[in-house]
Parts: C-alpha cells; sequence; structure tokens
C-alpha cells in the first residue's frame, strides 16, 4: 500500500519523465539568487549537466576549469576557505573517480565545505562505454571520513537535495543519473538528508533502493501485490545510512532486498548488509551490478541486460520467499 505520509503523485499510471539533470540545473540558479556564496566549477561539461542557465544568469560565479578535474577540486577547496560555497561538477567516473586524492586531503580531511556533483552516473554515459560509466563512486566517497552520500530518486527530489546540500556546513557528494525518468515524489514529499522514506507499506519483504532503482522497486511491488506484500523503501541518503529505517523495516519483514545503479560492492547494499550484519541478521538479495563493467549501448538496454530493472527484483524477492516456504 502507498504510503500517503510521503506525498507522493498519485497517478502512477501517468508519471511524468524528467532528467533529475533538469531539476539540479533549475535549483542551482534559484539557490545561487537566494546567496550570493554559491559558486560552480565545471570540466567541461556545461550543457550536459544543465548549468548553461547558471552560466547566463551568473558568469562571474561560473568557472570553466576545462578537463582537469583534479585542478577543480583543488580550486573549490581554497575558494571554501575562502568563505565561498562551491559545486564541482563532473561526469560521476570523473568526479570523483579521477580526482579522488584531492577529495580525500583537500576537502575530507580537513572538513572543507566542498559540494561535488557527479553526472551521468551508472549507465548514464551508455554509448560511449565502459570507461564513462561509473557503479563505484558511491563506494569511493562512501568510505571517505566526514562524507556525506546522496543519490537521489527524480527530479523534483534532487531539487529538494540541492537546498539541503548548500546549508550543510562539510564535504558532500550527489550523484544523479542522466535519462529522463519517472517521477513519483512530488514538491510536498518531505526530505530529509539521513531519513530513509517508506514509499510503499508491506509486510512479507523490504526492498531498500536509490537512484533509479527507487522506481523499479515501486514496480515490483505493484506486480506481486496480493501474493506478497512489498515494502519499499527510498534510501536517498547513502551515508550516514538511516539505520533504524533499515532495521525497523527487517524487523518487520525478516527478509530484505537492496537496489541500486551502482556496483553491489561497496554501495548501497554493501552499507545494509554492514547495519543489518551488526544489529538484526536476516536473509538479504543485492540487486546492482555484480562485480563487472559496463558497455557500450543505450541506458535502457543495458539496465535490462545488466538486470538492474523490475524483473531482477522481483527474482530476488521470490528467492527470498521460497526460501520460507
Amino acid at each position: 500500500m502507498i504510503n500517503h505520509e510521503m506525498n507522493l503523485v498519485e497517478d502512477w499510471n501517468n508519471l511524468e519523465k524528467r532528467p533529475m539533470r533538469d531539476g539540479y540545473g533549475e535549483a542551482m540558479v534559484e539557490m545561487a539568487r537566494k546567496n550570493t556564496k554559491v559558486v560552480v566549477l565545471i570540466a567541461d561539461l556545461l550543457e550536459s549537466l544543465k548549468l548553461d542557465e547558471f552560466k547566463k544568469e551568473f558568469p562571474e560565479r561560473l568557472i570553466e576549469v576545462g578537463i582537469q578535474e583534479q585542478n577543480m577540486m583543488g580550486l573549490a577547496a581554497g575558494m571554501a576557505l575562502s568563505g565561498k560555497i562551491p559545486f564541482v561538477n563532473s561526469f560521476a567516473c570523473f568526479s570523483p573517480g579521477r580526482n579522488w586524492e584531492q577529495l580525500r586531503i583537500s576537502v575530507c580531511l580537513t572538513k572543507n565545505n566542498v559540494k561535488v556533483i557527479g553526472g551521468h552516473a551508472g549507465f548514464g554515459n551508455g554509448t560511449d562505454g565502459a570507461n564513462q560509466q561509473s557503479f563505484e563512486d558511491m563506494a569511493i566517497t562512501r568510505v571517505l571520513p566526514n562524507m556525506i552520500v546522496l543519490a537521489p530518486a527524480d527530479y523534483e527530489q534532487i531539487k529538494k537535495a540541492v537546498w539541503r546540500v548548500m546549508a550543510l556546513d562539510g564535504p558532500v557528494y550527489m550523484r544523479m543519473t542522466k535519462p529522463a525518468r519517472e517521477g513519483m515524489t512530488t514538491r510536498t514529499t518531505p526530505f530529509e538528508i539521513g531519513k530513509a522514506q517508506v514509499f510503499r507499506e508491506g509486510k512479507d519483504i523490504s526492498v531498500f533502493a536509490c537512484g533509479s532503482m527507487v522506481y523499479e522497486a515501486m514496480l515490483a511491488a505493484k506486480e506481486l501485490a496480493g501474493t506478497v506484500e512489498v515494502e519499499v523503501i527510498n534510501v536517498h541518503t547513502i551515508k550516514p545510512l538511516d539505520t533504524e529505517a533499515v532495521v525497523k523495516s527487517a524487523r518487520k519483514t525478516g527478509k530484505v532486498v537492496t537496489a541500486e545503479e551502482h556496483s553491489i560492492i561497496g554501495g548501497l547494499g554493501s552499507a545494509v548488509a554492514e547495519v543489518l550484519g551488526e544489529n538484526y541478521p536476516v536473509p538479504m538479495r543485492r540487486v546492482g551490478m555484480r562485480d563487472t563493467f559496463g558497455e557500450s549501448g543505450e541506458p535502457e538496454e543495458l539496465m535490462k541486460k545488466y538486470g538492474l530493472t523490475k524483473n531482477e527484483i522481483i527474482k530476488e524477492i521470490k528467492i527470498l520467499v521460497n526460501k520460507n516456504e
């Protein structure tokens, strides 16, 4: 049953598809109008990350550094120390992928107020191939002390996340996917960093999902309704993980599946497994990239090939449910 406290879209048969990056670009302009300390650094990907409107309105507050992601992170660290609120932008494969050392030393070690945005995460850069598809970004940022890691679910949620990120004092990494995705949340859907959201209530099994996989989890739950009552939890904050919500749902259902457009190693699946292992061990399965790189292709085709759809979630749910029969 849909959790109406979340104020989700009412008509699930006609969900509007909008890219997360559109919401990000719009929120950045709105936020910059309110806070003159906000600045943008970008590595030759202005239009790809929808920051062209930001440049038009605030040309003096956008720094195009070119393809030198390491220097970009260092510049951002210096600007933060000078009182600015820098947002560092690139594809996730390059930032934090290429500039992880600078992120670790110049930002996280010093608790520097730098916000890192990883665009086109997962299969976003589908046709560009494996080298530009990032399935490791949450793992390599989650491990860093002082770092907050976010993976919003849709257009409206990332708009809220941008404002929350700006208000925080300290390092944040936020990933976003490229393709237009179904919008589930509304302007009145609550959002709080560190608080997971129960989108659908159920009693038989818990599915913890993030990013693009939240919608797939909701589809899986809808398809199984009447036979298996699935609880779907949107885990938009990977770190700090909402331990209380994870344990509460696991106690309720006794079985857990995680779903992410990321490697099952080091991301959401690992984070949930760590919490459950220490607090309330239950049977668990993970949906995500299984220790492999991607390949060139259209994002939707690759999602199907690598098992990042509702069908794989349903398969894993049935494995756990059938074990108990």
